[in-house]
């Protein structure tokens, strides 16, 4: 990856270990060459920490991503709970918006011409979306409903020798919470269309393969 774009990574706001970011920029790379032409699509980008990583392999693939966010913030991203940031929080209204940092972080990388804002909720960009993507990297709300909500909207679009990245994926319950684990990777590996392709932390990458 690019130096200089992975230090932008590294430096914007956002909850993406350095290796599993690595390991999402290589998964895309991958994905690439087996879905030519095929776009990347994201969802949940908060501040485009990930986006950074995905936007380079887009670039270097020759391709763009799409990165799908309401920007009001998930669940865990409110006030009272553990990932709340008040300097998030738009004054005006009171609300999160991660919107304008997300942009600034996209532009300070350089990378408006790969990374394309969708600014919508996921379940309702996914009943219109039609394009079959190279990679589907799902990152949104980690609650039971929204998370089964992106497994259901999102797999179907995954090209077959596509990939789909989950993130905070965690096994074992004493590491973190668990929907995106039983509603999103189980059902993935149990309905056997896509089969395990890397572990990398939280991170988990399966490719298609019906």
């Amino acid at each position: 990856m690019d130096a200089a774009l992975r230090s932008h990574a590294l430096a914007a706001k956002g909850f993406m270990p350095p290796d599993e970011g690595d390991a999402l920029y290589d998964a895309a790379i991958a994905a690439a060459r087996a879905v030519p032409g095929a776009p990347y699509l994201e969802v949940g980008s908060y501040c485009g920490r990930s986006t950074v990583w995905l936007g380079a392999a887009a670039r270097a693939a020759g391709t763009v991503v799409f990165a799908v966010d309401h920007h009001h913030g998930s669940a865990e991203n409110q006030a009272g709970w553990e990932h709340h940031d008040p300097t998030l929080v738009d004054p005006r209204t009171g609300r999160m918006d991660t919107l304008p940092l997300f942009r600034a972080t996209i532009d300070d990388a350089g990378l408006e011409h790969e990374v394309i804002a969708v600014v919508g909720r996921s379940p309702a960009v996914a009943r219109h979306w039609r394009t079959p993507l190279a990679l589907l990297f799902i990152d949104g709300g980690h609650g039971e409903e929204p998370a089964r909500a992106d497994y259901l909207g999102w797999t179907p679009h995954v090209a077959v020798g596509g990939s789909l990245a989950i993130h905070d994926v965690f096994p074992d319950p004493a590491d973190g919470g668990r929907p995106p684990y039983e509603e999103i990777f189980r059902p993935a590996l149990e309905s056997g269309r896509f089969r395990l392709r890397s572990a990398t932390g939280s991170l988990r990458v399966l490719q298609r393969v019906d």
